[in-house]
């Protein structure tokens, strides 16, 4: 029975030992009854967040340590909320119980993913991750999980097949918010924008390359590291052009878009999860242009005096993973999109 007691609808009452939000708190409390305005799920699968995932198997070589690195976050913490990257990511699963003040409008038995990361959301394991390999971002479980008021959810597709939705959703705000600046950016310059998509055969790179020649982009450019991935990127036809780069390599980047270009790009879309990428995003963007980060791994200190120290003339926005009406625009694409669905599905077979 939910609890009789008052809540918060940003989960404050679930933060121990402080009085910081949940994200920032060090501990949660994830005990299974509720506060009048939440939502218990049901956990079934984790999607980690991919610069988390990278950062524990590059800490913890052996799957078996990864797995119990992971156990012992959430234990510990009463969320999964990597201590390094500060990441965290979603999750898959049943609502069980819905307290009667909660405002999501759920009901017991939906198949819903959480839209909220999993850094403010209570989670409890109660199987050790057994039948997960260490290795693969989505994680076959068994717990439960606490939505607050403010958390926001979405009830799964019947159409499509859970593991792709799962993986869409994780980050469906990439997709929204690429769309939203490519047309501002039309409106406000009176021309269509020449977008870039770092890691464009992605997850979120994929969907940001869709979104951009939705919103009608002139010319989309994807930059990936290898041939292999390249030729994912050609054959899924989303991109007007592809070049190889490293990321990571500023000059290496600004040279691979000029050689495409002709010069720089209006629109900078960054996906990578590796760090170091904020250089050669803004070397490649023209004064007056947009550089978008989705990647956990970006340094906001990094990216911000390095365009000071390049004197560059640029609008940086941080992706924060909200839109409104993100996980059906995102989900649509997949579905009107068949290059996004085979990059996606390759990576969750």
């Amino acid at each position: 029975m939910p609890l009789n007691l008052a809540s918060d609808p940003l989960g404050l009452h679930r933060v121990l030992g402080d009085t910081r939000l949940p994200q920032a708190a060090e501990r949660l409390d994830p005990t299974r009854d509720l506060w009048p305005d939440e939502v218990r799920v049901r956990v079934e699968r984790l999607n980690l967040d991919a610069a988390s995932l990278r950062q524990l198997r590059t800490a913890h070589p052996d799957p078996d340590a990864t797995r119990a690195a992971v156990v012992e976050i959430i234990a510990r913490r009463g969320k999964m909320q990597n201590p390094v990257t500060g990441s965290g990511g979603m999750l898959l699963g049943t609502v069980e119980e819905v307290g009667p003040e909660s405002p999501l409008g759920l009901l017991a038995g939906e198949r819903v993913a959480s839209l909220v990361s999993l850094t403010l959301t209570p989670l409890v394991i109660d199987d050790d991750l057994a039948r997960w390999d260490g290795t693969d971002e989505q994680v076959p479980c068994s717990g439960h999980a606490i939505l607050f008021g403010r958390s926001v959810a979405a009830v799964l597709p019947p159409d499509l097949p859970e593991p792709l939705s799962l993986a869409v959703l994780d980050v469906c705000g990439s997709p929204a918010l690429v769309h939203r600046v490519v047309t501002r950016h039309a409106v406000e310059h009176g021309q269509a924008p020449v977008v870039l998509v770092l890691g464009a055969a992605g997850k979120s790179g994929s969907l940001s390359a869709a979104a951009a020649r939705d919103a009608g982009a002139a010319r989309v450019v994807g930059l990936v590291p290898t041939e292999q991935e390249a030729g994912l990127l050609e054959d899924a036809a989303l991109c007007d052009d592809v070049v190889i780069a490293d990321a990571t390599r500023p000059l290496a980047v600004r040279d691979a878009v000029r050689d495409a270009t002709g010069g720089q790009v209006d629109v900078t879309v960054v996906c990578v999860d590796v760090p170091d990428c904020e250089g050669g995003a803004i070397l490649a963007t023209a004064d007056g242009g947009t550089i978008v980060f989705f990647s956990m791994a970006t340094s906001f200190s990094a990216a911000a005096l390095g365009a000071e120290g390049m004197a560059a003339d640029v609008t940086m926005l941080i992706g924060n993973g909200f839109v409104p009406g993100h996980s059906d625009y995102a989900l649509d694409l997949v579905r009107s999109v068949p290059g996004v669905r085979s990059l996606i599905e390759r990576r969750h077979r």
